[in-house]
């Protein structure tokens, strides 16, 4: 009996001891529980502070956006405005030049026709060629520095007044070779080279060839065909066989032979520019 009220005690004290450590380990749970708890509010409260924050940051990085957007557009638009403004310039620089010497508005735009036309044809890209037609026009801008004693001569000139005259493709590049707009750099070459000749008797610099700048072939082509075709204060008109037959002869003469093919290929289209732009009288 004794044996068993022992063996009793002890039983009892180990489920005692079990509790204890029952109730511990759930103690201890419940207070990992609540700290868990905590943390997860913790770290919910800083998501959604961080996500307030970046909302606000979002806002402010897309209304800067916004602002610079407006700006780039109006940069845009203002440079559109200064090269149009620009082209305007060129065009009227021009005409003034050709006025002096008693020629047409129309010449100068159908020799700007006709130079987009060449550079289309020979290759040249579509901006290009669309710059090209802005700069020829200043091809004799030159000779607003002429006298009017000399540039409205009814008749030949002189071996003096031809020596004058020639000045005007170096005037005409002194005018412009300064600026840095792309536009003006071309009409410089135009007006410097327009009169130098394939076989490398032109002036000023009595080039030869491919050394003479495809702007300066093209606008000469363009701008003797229509000065040919046109009446002068020195000389009347030529007809159209006149002004071919020239064509042919100066093929790789005066002329790049390249370009007087294209002439001739797509000779319906030159026609069809002078026709649309006939000079009034």
């Amino acid at each position: 009996m004794p044996e068993e009220k022992s063996s009793e005690r002890r039983k009892k004290s180990r489920r005692q001891n079990d509790n204890v450590h029952d109730n511990k380990l759930i103690a201890e749970i419940e207070l990992l529980k609540e700290e868990f708890a905590k943390t997860t509010d913790k770290l919910i409260k800083d998501v959604k502070r961080q996500d307030k924050i970046m909302a606000r940051s979002d806002k402010r990085q897309q209304q800067e956006y916004d602002q610079l957007q407006v700006k780039l557009q109006e940069v845009e638009a203002l440079s559109r405005e200064i090269e149009e403004t620009q082209r305007e310039v060129v065009f009227t620089m021009g005409a003034i030049g050709e006025s002096r010497s008693k020629e047409t508005g129309n010449h100068v735009k159908r020799v700007a026709e006709y130079s987009k036309l060449l550079a289309l044809y020979y290759g040249l890209p579509k901006k290009e060629a669309e710059m090209l037609k802005q700069a020829s026009p200043m091809h004799d801008i030159g000779k607003v520095a002429i006298p009017d004693a000399v540039l409205n001569k009814p008749g030949r000139f002189n071996d003096e007044e031809r020596k004058i005259m020639d000045t005007h493709a170096q005037l005409g590049y002194e005018m412009l070779k300064h600026s840095n707009r792309p536009l003006l750099k071309m009409a410089a070459t135009v007006a410097y080279e327009h009169h130098e000749k394939w076989n490398g008797k032109g002036y000023p610099n009595a080039l030869k060839g491919e050394e003479i700048h495809i702007y300066g072939r093209i606008t000469a082509l363009a701008d003797v065909f229509d000065a040919l075709g046109s009446d002068r204060v020195y000389k009347a008109a030529w007809d159209d066989e006149r002004i071919f037959n020239l064509f042919k002869e100066e093929r790789g003469e005066h002329f790049d032979p390249k370009l007087i093919d294209i002439f001739f290929e797509h000779l319906d289209e030159f026609l069809t520019i002078r026709d649309s732009l006939k000079d009034a009288f």
